[in-house]
């Protein structure tokens, strides 16, 4: 466990204790988000408590209470309305990037994330359809050439990354010219790429407009690189609860709830996902 990288807030406690049945037979089409089987909490937290990981690396959809710390956001919201309608406590278990998340995987350290759908992650991780859209563009100095996406992948281009992020495992695979950088967590890509006076640094679209308005002298690339599709994730052995999770999400962008949760937390750059066929 790296107790530096991420910390652990258990926010209630009312046991559930539900018999495993045979919940991996019940079609998807017949699934409702609004009732959810027994068998749902089982499979998703058979210690009776719903560890849920949050990337704080994504600023868009989690934050840091300013006061308290503890963890805000659409992902939180998210978070607790399913442990509401399981009947199960929540435990967040927070990161400062979404690499750490797809690591503490591996250590079995939770049930459910909130992460982008890549391939690599795909592998070990079963994911729900996208319920925000988010973008991933550049960041470079004012004085730079660089003026479109597609002048970055070029000889002697250095880009600064969050190592595992989504747009890092997205630009390794289309690259071809440029050097990647990889750094720990987004904040350190930026940092890196300012001191070092890399060429470019790649990220979420909103945190980089953010800092650029805040530091003069940078300025962010118009456009995108790539789409980022946040959706919900659970191990792999637990796929038998993913009927019930897509429900759940279709039911939070079709009810407004996911609209709602990025107008609080004054996320307007996001986008909320098309419905799922």
């Amino acid at each position: 466990m790296h107790i530096t990288r991420r910390r652990i807030l258990t926010l209630s406690a009312a046991p559930c204790a539900a018999p495993l049945l045979a919940w991996a037979a019940i079609a998807p089409g017949r699934v409702h988000a609004q009732s959810a089987p027994r068998e749902v909490a089982s499979v998703l937290a058979p210690s009776g408590t719903l560890r849920v990981a949050i990337n704080y690396g994504n600023p868009v959809l989690a934050q840091r209470h300013p006061a308290s710390s503890v963890p805000r956001g659409l992902s939180v919201d998210l978070a607790n309305e399913i442990g509401r309608r399981l009947g199960l406590p929540i435990q967040f278990v927070t990161y400062d990037a979404a690499g750490r998340v797809t690591d503490a995987r591996r250590e079995g350290a939770w049930d459910l994330c909130f992460l982008a759908v890549d391939p690599v992650r795909a592998q070990g991780i079963r994911f729900t359809a996208p319920y925000v859209v988010i973008e991933g563009t550049y960041l470079v100095a004012e004085a730079s050439p660089l003026r479109r996406i597609e002048e970055v992948d070029r000889p002697g281009t250095r880009i600064s990354v969050a190592r595992g992020s989504a747009y890092d495992l997205f630009l390794s695979r289309e690259l071809r010219q440029a050097q990647i950088v990889r750094v720990g967590t987004s904040p350190e890509a930026v940092e890196v790429f300012r001191r070092d006076a890399l060429e470019a640094a790649a990220g979420v679209k909103q945190p980089l407009i953010d800092y650029a308005a805040a530091n003069p002298g940078f300025r962010v690339i118009p456009g995108r690189f790539m789409v980022i599709e946040q959706a919900i994730g659970i191990p792999q052995e637990r796929e038998a609860a993913l009927p019930w999770l897509r429900a759940f999400v279709e039911e939070m962008k079709a009810s407004g709830v996911v609209a709602r949760g990025l107008e609080a937390t004054g996320q307007r750059s996001a986008t909320v996902a098309p419905s799922a066929p």
